[in-house]
């Protein structure tokens, strides 16, 4: 079984998850966002899960450009944003068997095995 963890290069945080993932020999694909963004479908299908708020990269210039009316989006118009601009995702975002599980990496080191089942 792989991990497939969606992220960007030279995230800190995506470094910090695949140095863990490789400390635990745990099998990873790393799916770079800004080469490969996800599709829409993909991005909706993580969204019912994880849900759109949890899923918001709101350090990134990308979240902040968006304006004030961003606080009033739907969960469709944020899903819409992400396929338009995967930079708008949190990151690492992983996705197990095809299911997203988790997002972000600051979950205590019980929780991360447990959501990813190892």
């Amino acid at each position: 079984m792989t991990i497939e963890i969606y992220g960007i290069p030279n995230c800190g945080t995506c470094k910090k998850a695949l140095q863990w993932l490789e400390s635990h020999g745990i099998d990873y694909q790393f799916i770079n966002t800004k080469e490969n963004p996800p599709s829409r479908e993909l991005i909706e299908a993580w969204a019912k899960l994880l849900t759109t708020k949890a899923m918001r990269n709101t350090s990134g210039q990308s979240y902040r450009a968006l304006g004030d009316q961003k606080q009033e989006w739907s969960d469709p118009q944020w899903i819409d944003a992400f396929a338009k601009d995967a930079m708008l995702l949190k990151r690492p975002l992983f996705v197990k068997e095809g299911t997203a599980v988790l997002v972000g990496f600051r979950a205590k080191e019980s929780e991360l095995r447990q959501k990813l089942g190892v």
